[in-house]
């Protein structure tokens, strides 16, 4: 796989040395078990997979290329770069200018902007009204495009699932930027609607099913269909894509309620008139974490702390997923691990801090989690391990345990 040039400063001292050393071990990536850091009264379960994806690396590779060989330009993101706010007020230190929030809503006019100015493209894609009017400003939307190839595959998918005259379900969450650019690419070959998840998979399936009037399927998908969308005809022939950072087991749980639905509706015999059998769109990286996720869980643990942006979606589901088993801090960085004893910490329900108290429980030998998210530098995950084994002044040295484990 390609080694992409970002900044220094997001490389840890020692991530990279333990992930190449488990890349070595398993370059087919059948082991999912986590790295056992083992300080003593301290034990680190490492995921297997975390940290900057091949999209994400990408993206800071381009943008930091661009600002290096354009001092003299204005150079503006479309909105957050990724769901990371060290990476994002990293350009922003630099002179980088966003355009919008990641709810779409301008904090610069199109009207500010000239032929001149740069325009980078984020790694979620963006919608096809936004490249036009890029155009129409003289900016063009491709040169300075970081856009996730794996978020173009599927806009490729859709737009083959449209060839073959099937409805394009999409799997994520409506007011996401990678959501928004999905739809609008799907909605120009095929009709399209947005489900964020197996309730509303399932609300879907009633109307195909004729078990409620159609006319309430506007209401309850309100600004999630494309134009023109008919119920009794749009819902006769479907496939389903993702989002590439949702749940993949919730995306087959979609598929797999949308494929019954269509047995019991047409039968057996004409499923294939009736649904598309599409491969799960998510991407290789969010699947390996997910799948990092569920090694860790198998572990016995007294919490979990996930690192990463506080609107990362593969973020969250990470959260979701260690929630379901223990007690589990989300954190930004290291700078919300206030001591030994509080934690500030975000809570994907309510959407708030809070801080925790005595979060690391007096014993002889505490077990912790740890991971982060696809768009968490290392180092920020670094941060956070040595903060915490300061906590521990018996604890065996970082360097030397590393050691035993790459040795």
């Amino acid at each position: 796989m390609k080694k992409f040039d970002i900044p220094q400063f997001y490389r840890s001292s020692f991530i990279t040395r333990i992930k190449n050393a488990r890349k070595d071990l398993d370059p087919r990536k059948k082991d999912f078990s986590p790295t056992k850091l083992d300080f003593g009264p301290v034990r680190f379960l490492l995921a297997r997979h975390f940290g900057f994806c091949y999209g994400v690396e990408n993206a800071i590779e381009i943008a930091y290329k661009t600002i290096e060989e354009n001092p003299d330009k204005r150079i503006f993101l479309l909105s957050e770069m990724i769901h990371n706010p060290g990476v994002n007020l990293d350009l922003q230190k630099l002179g980088v200018k966003f355009l919008m929030d990641t709810a779409g809503n301008h904090l610069i006019d199109w009207s500010e902007l000239s032929k001149d100015d740069i325009v980078i493209i984020p790694a979620f894609g963006t919608t096809l009204e936004i490249e036009q009017k890029l155009n129409e400003l003289g900016i063009d939307p491709y040169r300075y495009n970081t856009t996730c190839p794996f978020v173009e595959k599927v806009w490729n998918r859709s737009e083959q699932l449209g060839k073959q005259n099937y409805t394009v379900i999409i799997h994520g969450k409506h007011y996401h930027e990678e959501t928004r650019a999905t739809f609008s690419h799907s909605k120009t070959s095929a009709p399209s609607v947005i489900v964020r998840d197996i309730n509303e998979a399932k609300i879907l399936s009633s109307f195909i099913l004729d078990e409620k009037p159609s006319e309430e399927f506007y209401n309850i998908f309100a600004g999630k269909y494309s134009e023109g969308f008919d119920v009794k005809k749009d819902l006769e022939r479907v496939g389903v894509v993702n989002q590439t950072t949702m749940l993949a087991t919730e995306t087959q749980e979609i598929a797999d309620l949308l494929k019954a639905t269509m047995i019991k509706k047409y039968g057996n015999e004409n499923l294939k008139d009736h649904f598309a059998d599409t491969r799960d769109t998510l991407c290789y990286a969010t699947n390996d974490n997910q799948e990092a996720t569920y090694a860790l869980l198998q572990e016995q643990a007294d919490f979990a702390i996930v690192v990463g942006g506080y609107n990362s979606s593969n973020t969250s589901h990470i959260v979701e997923l260690c929630e379901e088993k223990l007690p589990t801090y989300f954190i930004s960085s290291e700078e919300k691990i206030i001591s030994s004893t509080q934690i500030k910490h975000f809570e994907i329900h309510s959407h708030q801090e809070k801080v925790t108290n005595d979060f690391i429980p007096a014993k002889d030998k505490v077990d912790i989690i740890l991971t982060s998210g696809a768009s968490c530098p290392d180092t920020v995950v670094e941060a956070v391990l040595r903060k915490i084994h300061s906590f521990f002044p018996d604890a065996k040295e970082i360097e030397e345990v590393v050691g035993e484990v790459i040795k």
